[in-house]
């Protein structure tokens, strides 16, 4: 029988990420998908105040995007619906 995991529960950091940083980790854990909270803005100017000018993210793809591509496709995109269904793990802090 296959390994069947609650996909609703989050993963905690990985060996990966040093102690230090493991309550950083933790409180940007709980705003992933971290643009797609609108109490913390939904403008770009306030997309731009939560990330720092060397911020890039990593996709589902595996491909790595910019910050200026990131902010590009936040402005013009469209709300999605089933955004509250996309599951989020491994966590790393750096």
């Amino acid at each position: 029988m296959p390994n069947e995991r609650n996909h609703s529960a989050p993963r905690m950091a990985n060996a990966a990420s040093s102690p230090p940083l493991l309550a950083v980790l933790e409180e940007l854990r709980q705003r992933e998908p971290i643009f797609h909270h609108p109490e913390f803005g939904t403008a770009r100017r306030d997309y731009e105040n939560m990330t720092d000018p060397e911020f890039w993210e990593v996709g589902a793809s595996g491909r790595r995007y910019s910050r200026e591509f990131v902010l590009d496709t936040l402005e013009n995109r469209a709300p999605d619906p089933d955004e509250s269904k996309w599951l989020t793990r491994d966590f790393q802090c750096r």
